[in-house]
């Protein structure tokens, strides 16, 4: 009597187009996944085994893409140009697929909208995170990216600001990132047009992405008001010859954001003569050397004294520098 012996093996000799990473999502696109099963049977005491047809499917492509902002909100001037966002765009699809970016600068929920440069999108060439003369400038049709499964570039969105803004006014900038295949709601079907001749679909993403960053319009002004007080030889306070004019400037901070490096300079008066030791920054005395504090006199090319503030803020509160002249 002879025993049927059923062994579903599925003997999966798979050719694989890429090396055994995890991909977003899944089998690689156009990966051929070939399976055979086997009936062996025994017939007295012989053993048979007679394997089926092979059955082939080809790994269909999946589009996703996602786009995820790099940069916190940009803190900028009023008319300031050439302000860059970044942004990284992944292909989150199982297969090689190129990109079309865009810019979309009119969104809601902002009080103004920057103006893209021309060209607004570059590519972070040389990876410095920033706008560099380095980086590519993106031409639409003619080098959109062409990104492996997983694979990411990262991307440079360049708006100018317009002038006249208020401060703490907020403005949008949004990249865009579609797979060039076809985009749609997650399962539409692009048949025959996916890697190796395959359909491809959409995938969760419906093959496209974007991100939203934002600018941050920080008006901080300095105002220096500068006032003088005489001291006559005979105690009054006329203006003559050995009299001593104490000169003071108070410059304030005003407004959000942060002045970097900020420097005071003053002339020294034709018909004056500078008091040595005489600088102060806030009531604490300044050495007249270019030394290691924040004050000096420079007798040449010209007279002047030169105070580094550093970086101020509107916390940073008023900074008063005072000086002595004494008139010829």
């Amino acid at each position: 009597m002879s025993r049927l012996l059923l062994a579903g093996a599925g003997l999966a000799l798979v050719t694989l187009l890429s090396s055994r990473l995890a991909l977003a999502a899944g089998a690689p696109a156009g990966l051929p996944i070939d399976n055979t099963a086997q009936v062996a049977y025994t017939i007295g005491t012989a053993t048979v085994t007679e394997p089926s047809n092979t059955v082939r499917i080809v790994v269909a492509e999946v589009l996703d893409v996602t786009v995820t902002l790099q940069s916190p909100a940009l803190t900028v001037s009023p008319g300031a140009s050439n302000q860059a966002l970044v942004y990284r765009v992944t292909n989150t699809g199982n297969g090689s697929e190129p990109i079309r970016l865009t810019v979309e600068n009119v969104i809601g929920g902002d009080q103004f909208d920057p103006v893209a440069a021309v060209p607004a999108i570059y590519f972070d060439t040389d990876g410095s995170g920033s706008f560099t003369p380095a980086d590519t400038p993106y031409a639409a049709g003619s080098n959109d990216p062409l990104l492996a499964a997983d694979a990411s570039t990262t991307v440079l969105v360049v708006n100018s600001i317009p002038t006249g803004l208020a401060d703490g006014a907020r403005g949008l900038s949004q990249l865009r990132a579609a797979a060039l295949t076809g985009t749609g709601a997650p399962g539409t079907v692009f048949a025959g047009q996916g890697a190796a001749g395959t359909d491809a679909l959409a995938g969760t993403t419906g093959g496209d992405g974007d991100a939203t960053g934002e600018y941050r319009v920080a008006d901080l002004r300095l105002a220096a008001v500068k006032s003088a007080t005489v001291l006559d030889p005979f105690g009054g306070a006329r203006p003559v010859p050995r009299a001593q004019v104490t000169y003071q400037v108070v410059v304030t901070p005003t407004g959000s954001g942060s002045a970097t490096g900020v420097v005071f300079t003053d002339p020294i008066p034709p018909s004056t003569t500078y008091v040595p030791a005489s600088l102060r920054l806030n009531g604490a005395p300044l050495s007249d050397a270019a030394d290691a504090d924040a004050g000096s006199y420079l007798a040449t090319p010209t007279r002047l004294v030169r105070v580094a503030l550093g970086d101020l803020t509107q916390s940073s509160g008023p900074q008063t520098i005072t000086f002595v002249v004494t008139i010829d």
